[in-house]
């Protein structure tokens, strides 16, 4: 019997566990995961990198020329890491040099045109879990199913704290907070591809 395969959107804010969730539901049905904002990270590290001024519309669409993304199973962590250019860059893109740049990153057209494209593509035969900030509106505005996580900001940000320190990364609590706040706020104001809950999507709150 063939099994009808859909595609799954989870959408929210930072620190409210989307990665974790889609994580946990790709493993549970043998879907593949994609973490968008992995993609969006990368593209911030090659341009801080190369010194790409973002505001410099011909230097980015150059740069973004330049770039591959893909995604690779490491043994070693069991889990997917993030290879830029053939350079896994899993660990390099998550310090909060490269957090405090990403969201300005997000909010270039051209940016978020190239990397829609390349996630559209990695959804067209079904059997996704994606999860980011425009998933159930831009991506995949036709997925069968859609979610869009919550979560209280002191909670959010404890749980951004542990993760860094997981990385051996260490960051106040303030900074942090200040840092969750301040993507939100860009995220959601910025024109292209605003965070905003999906139409039919069904909204959790992970406190």
């Amino acid at each position: 019997m063939t099994v009808l395969k859909i595609n799954i959107a989870i959408d929210g804010y930072s620190g409210c566990g989307k990665s974790s969730t889609a994580k946990a539901v790709a493993k549970v049905l043998g879907y593949t995961y994609i973490d968008t904002g992995a993609m969006y990270r990368a593209v911030t590290l090659y341009f801080q990198r190369n010194h790409i001024d973002i505001y410099n519309e011909k230097a980015v669409e150059n740069a973004l020329k330049n770039i591959e993304i893909r995604f690779a199973f490491n043994e070693s962590d069991q889990k997917a890491h993030v290879f830029l250019n053939g350079e896994d860059v899993e660990e390099q893109m998550r310090t909060p040099e490269v957090a405090a740049f990403v969201s300005p990153v997000a909010t270039i057209s051209s940016v978020r045109r190239f990397l829609v494209h390349q996630q559209q593509e990695m959804g067209k035969d079904k059997g996704v879990v994606m999860d980011g900030r425009d998933i159930g509106t831009v991506v995949f505005p036709d997925a069968e199913c859609k979610f869009f996580l919550v979560a209280d900001i002191d909670i959010r940000t404890e749980r951004r704290i542990k993760e860094l320190k997981f990385g051996g990364i260490d960051s106040s609590f303030d900074a942090v907070k200040h840092n969750l706040i301040e993507r939100d706020f860009i995220d959601s104001n910025r024109e292209d591809s605003p965070l905003r809950k999906a139409e039919g999507a069904i909204e959790i709150d992970t406190s």
